[in-house]
């Protein structure tokens, strides 16, 4: 993976390592497009020597991960919500929400 960059004033692209947050005009990109990318005449190209190494997994990649599992598991199909709801509480199934102690 590697993010190419617009640099609009110099008629710059510049392909380099994967980059950790996004910025205007920035563009991730697989390794095959990164190599083969060409630009308008007059324009110049500055890439990364070497390999693109694989992108590093952060917390906020795991968090967004499990934000959307969370999002999908709230979504249910009609035909669930119809069986085994606790109309109390809106659960289905074996959990139950438990109030504190007084």
């Amino acid at each position: 993976m590697a993010t190419l960059t617009y640099a609009y004033s110099d008629l710059t692209a510049v392909v380099g390592p994967l980059a950790s947050f996004a910025e205007p005009h920035s563009y991730d990109l697989c390794e095959e497009h990164a190599l083969g990318l060409t630009v308008p005449r007059g324009w110049e190209v500055m890439r990364h020597v070497g390999e693109f190494p694989a992108p590093i997994p952060h917390a906020d990649d795991l968090e967004a991960l499990a934000d959307a599992v969370r999002e999908a598991a709230r979504i249910e199909p009609a035909h669930v919500l119809d069986q085994d709801v606790d109309m109390a509480t809106g659960r289905r199934g074996h959990l139950r929400v438990v109030p504190p102690p007084r």
